[in-house]
């Protein structure tokens, strides 16, 4: 039997890690560049909050 690869494992691991995080990166830039671009043409973005429910069992 073939003994694992931890190695690689782990490998994997960190570049889905720093995938991930890109990601993250890359959407808050875009929400800010967006949050900016309204601000800009005196739109706000202002939402209603969310209808709270009563949880009453």
């Amino acid at each position: 039997m073939a003994k694992p690869n931890y190695a690689f494992a782990k490998h994997q691991r960190d570049l889905a890690k720093k995938k991930k995080k890109e990601e993250k990166k890359r959407l808050k830039e875009e929400a800010k560049l967006q949050q900016k671009l309204e601000n800009e043409n005196g739109e706000t973005s202002e939402q209603s909050p969310p209808e709270e429910e009563d949880l009453e069992s």
